[in-house]
């Protein structure tokens, strides 16, 4: 399982949704969605700055993030990114990796 910031922004029609259902539904639904899609919701937050949800979860990989992110975006209601989340231990990995690299004017 790989991990995912999901961070979203309500657009108007989403926003009065969000009014109709209220945020615990709205939790409810998204953490139904990740679960149908093999996944695991670890946790749902609203927020108050540059975006309005910040979900995290596990997924199987990332076409499913991908495949999510696209389904959620046509809907109308979110305008949805996906982040790719690694841990400590990942970076360690990447951090390792020796890769051929020239900066431009070098």
């Amino acid at each position: 399982m790989a991990r995912f910031l999901f961070t979203a922004t309500y657009t108007a029609e989403g926003i009065s949704g969000l009014m109709k259902e209220g945020g615990s539904r709205r939790a409810e639904v998204i953490q139904a969605l990740v679960e149908n899609a093999g996944g695991r919701m670890e946790s749902l937050y609203f927020g108050l700055g540059p975006h309005d949800v910040y979900v995290i979860c596990d997924l199987p990989d990332q076409q499913t993030a991908v495949a999510l992110a696209a389904t959620i975006r046509a809907a109308r209601g979110l305008d949805t990114r996906i982040n790719p989340l690694l841990t400590p231990e990942d970076m360690d990995e990447a951090l390792q990796m020796r890769v051929a690299y020239r900066p431009p004017g070098g």
